[in-house]
């Protein structure tokens, strides 16, 4: 079956959080009800699309694998379901560092794919890539301060968001993140 819509999007071979930002821009231009086919390369993508399309109420209708390209389909709310959400509770980088240094009791879940992590991390991070959060949300303690961190700060946002949702008292989105981040890091690449 043929999937028709109003305008492609060409996100090949851009890394996160690009195909979110053409994403936006491009709904922008289309009219509410309207859908649009994001392509991209990307392997995160499918996850970062589906958490952005619901913090800002536009439909995720699903993804079609063509090779080594990944086709997502997404429809625009009207302009009364469109209301973006950002997760009230932050701490800068370096505040965070702090609480590493003065060895606070710290849980620092990173959201970005395995192999971002892999290549870099905050040693006392734990790998919870956005994709996997609503299957693992049994490995946290509803109580426990969680700090949540990915490459600039929106996927991060995100899954705050949805950890809020599920019960998670005091969840702490961490900006802007591992690509500004200055503190100890380390790989975990296997050879």
């Amino acid at each position: 079956m043929m999937i028709t819509t109003n305008s492609v999007l060409d996100a090949k071979g851009l890394a996160c959080p690009m195909p979110i930002v053409k994403t936006k821009k491009a709904m922008n231009n289309l009219e509410a009800g309207g859908v649009l086919e994001v392509q991209a390369t990307d392997k995160g993508s499918t996850a970062d699309l589906k958490a952005w399309a619901e913090s800002t109420g536009h439909q995720y209708l699903g993804t079609v694998e063509d090779g080594m390209v990944l086709k997502h389909y997404l429809r625009k709310a009207s302009a009364e379901d469109q209301q973006e959400q950002i997760h009230e509770k932050i701490i800068t980088n370096e505040m965070l560092l702090e609480k590493i240094e003065a060895k606070k009791n710290t849980i620092i879940l990173d959201v970005r794919e395995r192999a971002e992590y892999a290549f870099n991390h905050i040693p006392t991070a734990i790998s919870f890539p956005i994709g996997e959060l609503e299957q693992r949300l049994e490995e946290l303690d509803k109580e426990a301060e969680l700090f949540v961190i990915c490459r600039t700060g929106s996927r991060s946002d995100l899954a705050a968001q949805k950890l809020t949702a599920a019960g998670f008292k005091e969840v702490i989105n961490v900006l802007p993140g591992m690509n500004q981040w200055s503190g100890p890091s380390q790989k975990s690449i296997q050879k």
